[in-house]
This record gives C-alpha cells, sequence and structure tokens, in this order.
C-alpha cells in the first residue's frame, strides 16, 4: 500500500482533530425570564422583572429548552398542574378533542362525548391531586 502524501496526513489528522474537539463541546445553557405584563404581553429576558412573578427558563445554545426550570423570586407552579388545568379547559371547550392512542405522537381518534367525559373527570382528578389549593 502507497504512503500517503505528508499534505493528505496533516490534513486527515487535522480533520480528525476537529471532528473529536466539536464533540466535546458542551451544550451551554443560558437563563430567560419568561412573563406576562399587564395587558397579557409575553416577554422574554436575560433578567427578571422587578416585583413580578416570571418563570426561569433555561435554553441551550441549539435553542431548545432545558428540562430544569426554576422560578424567580416566587414559586412556580407544578408542570402536572398546569397541564391538568390545560387538559381540563380543552375538554370543557366546543371543539373537537383528538387523542394519541397508539404513542407516536400524533392525534389519531377524536374524542366522542363519552370518552370525553372520562377524560375530564380524569383532568379534574389531576388537578385535585396536582394543584394546591388557593392560600
Amino acid at each position: 500500500m502507497p504512503a500517503l502524501p505528508t499534505r493528505s496526513r496533516l490534513m486527515i489528522r487535522a480533520l480528525a482533530l476537529l471532528l473529536i474537539a466539536s464533540a466535546c463541546v458542551p451544550a451551554f445553557a443560558q437563563k430567560v425570564y419568561q412573563w406576562k405584563d399587564a395587558q397579557g404581553v409575553t416577554h422574554y429576558s436575560d433578567s427578571p422583572p422587578p416585583n413580578q412573578q416570571a418563570k426561569d427558563r433555561r435554553i441551550d445554545n441549539r435553542g431548545e429548552p432545558v428540562v430544569q426550570a426554576t422560578a424567580a423570586g416566587k414559586s412556580v407552579e407544578n408542570p402536572q398542574c398546569a397541564t391538568a388545568k390545560l387538559n381540563l379547559q380543552l375538554l370543557a371547550g366546543k371543539n373537537a378533542v383528538q387523542q394519541d392512542t397508539d404513542g407516536d405522537g400524533k392525534p389519531d381518534k377524536t374524542l366522542g362525548d363519552d370518552d370525553r367525559a372520562n377524560q375530564r373527570e380524569l383532568a379534574t382528578a389531576a388537578v385535585k391531586a396536582y394543584c394546591k389549593p388557593a392560600a
């Protein structure tokens, strides 16, 4: 097997080193605060608003939200509570509600009246279980 010219070997080594170095770069996350003003407009900032509740969001360098979310100043609502309340609100509306029954992430079944009532009961139970009573 003939030896590769020196320039080709250096190029291959440089590319391999670059590939290894790029795989070692950690995903840096920065804090982003989210809040709504008096008019209901959602704002995002790198510093929390004064005297107002804000959600602390962590975003990585690809723009993806980081799973961890903590409150800035005041406690943030339990995520299961928020989901249960949203489900209850959707089920109380008049619009058709679809459900993913096969687990592929896409809705494939429109809920009928009985299914909708059953899901409403489950959402009500979840609200009772996950949401703290108002103080």
